[in-house]
């Protein structure tokens, strides 16, 4: 009895080791620099597991078009999918994710910063997990800003960035005083706007879900955007979207950027940038309002219902956020490029401090990131540059071709904000928000 024992568990863990080595797993993932990073590494957790990983890398709108299609229709046709803060409690509480608040001790989920856990669950279950955090920095070049005399503020105003973009601007050298987003769509310029909104007085919908796009505060905010985008940046603004300011700023052509705080660690790589000597950080700018001036966002990841592989695409997701993913890419690629934003022990590095000087405003950055007090006036929504509402992506894809084509001046400000608010309210009267 005792050998059939024998040869039936032999027989059980050489199947379930052929199911796994049999298992591929498709991944959706952005072409961030960390992601690009994480899938030259997976090969060591092909190694380690058998399982074998299909890898479609796609530009941020590209990616949040395909996932939604895929995971609303139910289509199968990812296991693991990298999505954020927006999409992570939507779908959850929907039943389109597998849950993911049975993660082995070891994984250690208390680790994870308690404001990016929360972004991630919806009725206390978490439902993806963070790969990176961020929130929003203001990069500027210390070499210019001493050069000119200049003193960034820890805190700067917008007023105070553009007088500083104007005595650093010379275009017809190729070099710009200013570099932010101009890239039509609900996380690429309106992330940047929705912040600006916030600061000027502004919000997204008013207390009774009417929007609040078309407000004087809103309408002064995306005016200065335009016009220090079309004074300060760089030709054919509107193509830009974060990879292509990185690369702007990494190259030397930027004396000042506002973006995700994630770009840190590439800015301060000698391997990356050539300005990692020269490139200093301040908190992302306020105006009128001092609160709503920086995001909270994380790239997650998440595992569709309908993935047939749950359990292998678990093994996966708890490998590339864990504690020793972070260690193995601060051991290989130097701590100054590990993924930064999710984890307490993270900032209690001794490493990782020695090496970043910007972990210390990321994490007052994420800290002070306030979903829920954000606008100067009271507001019906959770979110700081987005409402978490199934209904915002469309609102904001809407609303970002039309601040597009006030950037080119295809339209007014006036003209591009009055047509946004009345697609938005069209919206929430049909979604049955606005009685």
């Amino acid at each position: 009895m005792k050998l059939l024992r024998s040869l039936l568990f032999a027989a059980t863990a050489l199947i379930s080791s052929q199911t796994l080595a049999e298992t591929t797993l498709t991944i959706a993932t952005v072409n961030n620099p960390d992601m690009i990073v994480m899938q030259n590494y997976s090969s060591k957790f092909e190694e380690e597991t058998g399982i074998k990983l299909k890898w479609l890398v796609l530009e941020e709108n590209v990616l949040r078009q395909r996932v939604t299609t895929d995971i609303a229709t139910k289509g199968g046709q990812f296991d693991i999918i990298t999505i954020g803060m927006y999409e992570t409690p939507i779908w959850g509480k929907a039943g389109w994710l597998v849950p993911l608040d049975d993660m082995p001790d070891g994984y250690d989920i208390d680790d994870v910063l308690p404001s990016v856990r929360d972004g991630l669950s919806s009725d206390g279950k978490i439902y993806s997990l963070p790969f990176y955090a961020e929130s929003t920095l203001t990069f500027y070049r210390t070499d210019l800003f001493k050069k000119a005399g200049l003193t960034m503020p820890e805190k700067p105003t917008w007023t105070q960035i553009a007088d500083f973009a104007a005595k650093l601007n010379d275009k017809a050298n190729g070099f710009y005083g200013l570099c932010i987003r101009g890239q039509p769509g609900w996380g690429e310029n309106m992330a940047i706007v929705g912040l600006m909104g916030n600061v000027w007085g502004g919000q997204l919908f008013n207390p009774d879900w009417t929007s609040g796009y078309n407000s004087d505060a809103f309408k002064s905010a995306v005016k200065f955007y335009v016009d220090a985008g079309n004074k300060f940046g760089p030709p054919g603004m509107v193509g830009n979207g974060f990879n292509e300011n990185l690369a702007l700023m990494s190259s030397g052509k930027c004396a000042m950027w506002i973006d995700a705080s994630v770009a840190a660690g590439f800015l301060y790589d000698t391997k990356r940038s050539q300005i990692a000597d020269k490139v200093g950080f301040a908190q992302a700018p306020i105006e009128s309002w001092n609160k709503g001036n920086g995001w909270l966002w994380a790239w997650a990841l998440g595992i569709p219902s309908s993935s047939t592989h749950s359990g292998e695409a678990k093994k996966f997701v708890e490998w590339a956020t864990s504690k020793d993913y972070i260690k193995m890419i601060g051991k290989e690629e130097g701590w100054v490029t590990v993924p930064p934003g999710t984890r307490k022990s993270t900032y209690e590095s001794a490493d990782y401090q020695t090496a970043a000087p910007f972990a210390k405003p990321t994490l007052v950055a994420i800290e002070e990131a306030d979903p829920v007090n954000t606008t100067h006036n009271k507001k019906p929504y959770v979110g700081i540059t987005f409402a978490t509402i199934p209904e915002m992506q469309a609102i904001g894809n809407f609303t970002a071709q039309q601040v597009a084509a006030a950037l080119t001046g295809k339209m007014s400000v006036d003209e591009a904000l009055d047509a946004a608010a009345a697609n938005s309210d069209r919206t929430m009267k049909k979604a049955g928000y606005i009685k």
